[in-house]
């Protein structure tokens, strides 16, 4: 082998070391659902603000470019979109992020008559979320389950 290809060799060594020493040093945000806001009723349905807490459990701010999302409510898919509007996360800090889902009467007949007769119901936000950090962009999924309590209480599972 001659010195040039052992240098190059060399070098794709040190920076596939190097991006899996970055991903290893990234610890993935967790993302729940924290309360929803009506902005809007119609004859057929309306609009709803959800607002996610996004949490980053690392020491650097993450930048986050993209979020895409699916919210369940009772096992039965309620709004799905993606919310392009940039947002910082501080490390170790938590920020709140607002997405529109527009939903039927009918899509939500069950899960809302299980609401008024038991006070609360389970959720699920599916997605995924692109961030920027000082180790490079990432693109993460994150899965989070709970029960939404009409009396202002959540709580989330993983």
């Amino acid at each position: 082998m001659n010195r040039r290809n052992a240098v190059a060799a060399f070098a794709a060594l040190m920076l596939a070391g190097c991006a899996s020493l970055g991903m290893g040093g990234f610890r993935e945000p967790l993302v729940h659902f924290n309360d929803a806001r009506i902005r809007g009723l119609g004859l057929s349905g309306g609009a709803v603000d959800v607002v996610l807490s996004v949490y980053n459990p690392n020491h650097f701010n993450l930048n986050a470019s993209r979020l895409t999302y699916r919210l369940m409510v009772e096992d039965k898919e309620v709004g799905t979109g993606a919310l392009a509007n940039a947002f910082r996360v501080g490390g170790g800090d938590s920020t709140l992020v607002s997405i529109p889902v527009d939903f039927t009467y009918a899509g939500l007949g069950s899960a809302g008559r299980k609401l008024l007769e038991n006070g609360s119901i389970n959720y699920r936000v599916i997605g995924d979320f692109t961030v920027g950090t000082p180790l490079g962009n990432f693109t993460r999924p994150y899965d989070q389950r709970g029960r939404f309590s009409s009396f202002g209480t959540t709580s989330q599972s993983r």
